[in-house]
């Protein structure tokens, strides 16, 4: 099965008018695995959406490279694995869905052709398009919303809409870039339960971005948690605190156990400590 891979990759920006290079990232290393669902946590500035850009193809590594395929070549030397490897990604691919903060929707179309969008432009049929798009609106609530106008939606059912989208593809892996901040509490929430059963149900990889470190500690089967800048992964942790959510249905009594409070005052300490050793998050 395919996992993702990021060998030794770092990013640099050219600076403002001329001005010194900015490094986001440094020295990454890291995979995902079949079925894992990676939060990745940090304060402001330490290249979270970095990594996703990278990951989404939206942009290429200054030095290093990442791949997304069957292969494992994690023990090879990289002047072995050269830069033409088949599983390399170079750029946006179907292999890969995005759901963005702000939903993104195109307001002209109605639900079910925002949720088909992708599909059209691949050339796929319209009876097939339909089909995909509908099972994965209904896997996210929204069967009876086909053919409303997007703006007529609240945003917690926008978001149901773009991550409807994110699937139809069918893509080995999942990047969710903060796609739960903007809502409000209660339908945060309701989402956060939403993407669990999802991830239950097509067991594709996912990597998911936020500022909350209690959401990102009830989502995550691992939490990584970066620097401030130069980004890099400082901590990596294997949770469970979700599939106890998918057992027991009870998202309170989950985030009211000690294990998980316990966990959360640690994390907290790890990032509160990075923005001070650094002057204060940027």
């Amino acid at each position: 099965m395919s996992r993702l891979q990021i060998h030794d990759v770092s990013v640099q920006f050219p600076g403002m008018n001329g001005g010194e290079t900015v490094t986001a990232l440094s020295g990454i290393n890291f995979q995902i695995e079949p079925g894992e669902f990676v939060v990745a946590l940090g304060a402001s500035g330490c290249g979270k959406t970095t990594l996703l850009n990278l990951m989404a193809g939206f942009i290429q590594p200054s030095n290093g490279y990442l791949t997304l395929g069957e292969s494992d070549i994690s023990g090879l030397p990289r002047v072995a694995c050269g830069l033409d490897l088949q599983d390399q990604i170079t750029g946006p691919g179907k292999d890969r869905g995005v759901v963005f903060q702000k939903h993104a929707l195109l307001p002209w179309l109605n639900v079910l052709e925002n949720a088909a969008f992708g599909l059209k432009l691949q050339g796929v049929g319209k009876k097939e398009r339909i089909e995909r798009a509908s099972y994965f609106l209904k896997l996210v609530g929204l069967e009876d919303f086909h053919k409303h106008p997007v703006y007529q939606l609240s945003g917690g059912m926008q978001q149901r809409v773009g991550i409807a989208r994110g699937l139809t593809n069918d893509p080995q892996m999942l990047l969710l870039d903060e796609p739960l901040g903007a809502l409000d509490a209660l339908t945060r929430e309701v989402l956060q339960e939403l993407l669990l059963d999802v991830w239950k149900q097509t067991q594709k990889m996912m990597f998911f971005i936020t500022h909350s470190v209690e959401e990102a500690l009830f989502m995550a089967s691992r939490l990584i948690i970066m620097s401030p800048r130069p980004g890099r992964i400082t901590h990596d942790f294997a949770l469970d605190f979700n599939k106890i959510f998918l057992e027991t249905r009870d998202a309170r009594q989950v985030k009211s156990m000690p294990e998980f409070i316990a966990m959360r005052e640690k994390v907290l300490g790890i990032i509160h400590g990075d923005e001070v050793l650094n002057g204060g998050a940027h």
